[in-house]
């Protein structure tokens, strides 16, 4: 695989940072204050299918305006979060300088602009990419492949010539409907869901070096 490969397309969440638990919490905070109890499995589920988790609130038939309104209160609660909790995957920065050095990177995330630049303001990991591509740049986020053909597109390359990097299964249908190589990491808040068209699947980022 290494001789083909000249660009890797990462993922965001649980890949160079620690954040999905935190929106799942600032979610799980928000409902709660509509009397509604989101549970992990429900939540995963929706994730899957590239839903929202206030499909809960429409599902008891809550009124629209209401559901904006908390799904504010949840973006403050995931700012607080973004903020206050340590997002550090271990040696993401160290293993990405090597990287830098064979391939051409870039995140591919469907998280929100605004989101992203707080989660990254001084990390230092966007200084290893090319390019960055969020939710409102493109009309299908994932489960759908237009992300990831986004990124072939930016990088005019060919699928063949790209790995994808993930951990969570919207993404990886997402990279395999964009005939791409997929490697999963493992991670605990999504290793329950379906990663059998996964490529390779490995334990940690540090694992990237020996496969790349």
């Amino acid at each position: 695989m290494k001789n083909l490969k000249k660009y890797i397309l990462f993922d965001n969440d649980g890949i160079l940072v620690e954040t999905e638990k935190w929106y799942f919490e600032a979610n799980r905070k928000a409902l709660s204050l509509l009397g509604l109890n989101l549970e992990i499995d429900f939540y995963q589920n929706i994730m899957i299918k590239g839903g929202s988790a206030f499909e809960l609130a429409q599902f008891h038939n809550i009124k629209t305006d209401v559901i904006e309104k908390h799904r504010a209160i949840r973006d403050g609660f995931y700012h607080e979060f973004l903020q206050t909790k340590d997002l550090t995957i271990p040696n993401v920065k160290k293993v990405l300088e090597e990287l830098s050095k064979k391939y051409k990177l870039a995140i591919i995330t469907t998280s929100r602009r605004i989101d992203f630049e707080l989660i990254h303001k001084n990390r230092g990991i966007t200084d290893f990419m090319d390019f960055v591509l969020c939710v409102e740049d493109y009309k299908r986020a994932k489960p759908h492949p237009e992300p990831y053909l986004k990124g072939l597109e930016k990088f005019k390359a060919k699928n063949y010539e790209a790995v994808v990097v993930e951990d969570s299964q919207r993404g990886l249908q997402s990279a395999k409907s964009a005939n791409i190589d997929c490697i999963v990491i493992k991670n605990d808040f999504t290793s329950k869901q379906d990663f059998t068209k996964a490529d390779f699947f490995i334990n940690n980022f540090e694992d990237l070096k020996s496969l790349l």
